[in-house]
């Protein structure tokens, strides 16, 4: 098994994870785009899902698979650290504490949604961003960027809204939430496409890879397969 981790690849996974750790602490803002009301989490996590496209496309899905759970575990840690700093005792210096919990504090529900939204999104993203690059023999990375973040995204939205607002909301309105983040979050990646085909072609260059998965195994389990 090679175990040399390329510095770039190394890079983006490290964008990757931070860029989903911050979606999910500014995603507690509401903002207002082009008159929707959105989480301001929409100003960053569409990178998560430039980066899986990129490091599926240069290093294929099984690279990618080791990135989506190592984001995964991080973001974890973070919550978890976000959680023991919210219920250890505040100093008598300290007078934030209710703000401090407003910003850091997820309900168990969206928590548990938003992990199980991030893993189906993430990897039905790397799925399709791969066999579509076999099925095209390497041409039109444009299309299956559109098409897998369509697919990823409407997955991720999906999930996250059933599970977190299920009996909460009626399902007219979750089909609402659902379309909008989805097309939101893919209007997003066509509008970054000039800059991502840039940065795919160069690093493809750079790394001198461009692998394409036949004959591998998609459990995203086999997280040892890299």
């Amino acid at each position: 098994m090679n175990k040399q981790v390329p510095v770039a690849y190394m890079m983006f996974g490290m964008l990757f994870t931070v860029c989903l750790i911050v979606a999910n602490i500014v995603g507690q803002k509401l903002i207002t785009v082009a008159g929707i009301d959105v989480t301001a989490g929409l100003l960053i996590f569409p990178v998560t899902y430039i980066v899986n496209d990129l490091i599926a496309e240069v290093w294929g899905y099984r690279k990618m698979r080791l990135i989506i759970w190592t984001g995964f575990m991080m973001n974890f840690m973070v919550v978890l650290i976000f959680r023991i700093s919210i219920w250890a005792p505040a100093s008598k210096f300290f007078h934030n504490q209710q703000a401090f919990e407003l910003i850091l504090h997820n309900t168990e529900r969206i928590t548990v949604a938003s992990f199980i939204a991030f893993l189906f999104g993430s990897f039905l993203n790397a799925y399709v961003m791969s066999k579509m690059k076999i099925l095209q023999h390497g041409r039109h990375f444009s299309i299956r960027a559109v098409a897998s973040t369509i697919v990823g995204e409407g997955a991720d939205s999906l999930v996250f809204f059933t599970i977190a607002f299920s009996g909460i909301l009626h399902r007219h309105e979750l089909m609402i939430l659902i379309l909008t983040q989805t097309g939101l979050k893919t209007a997003y990646e066509i509008l970054a496409l000039p800059v991502t085909n840039y940065v795919v072609k160069r690093v493809k260059k750079h790394e001198k890879t461009n692998v394409f998965d036949n004959k591998i195994s998609y459990n995203p389990f086999k997280i040892k397969d890299i």
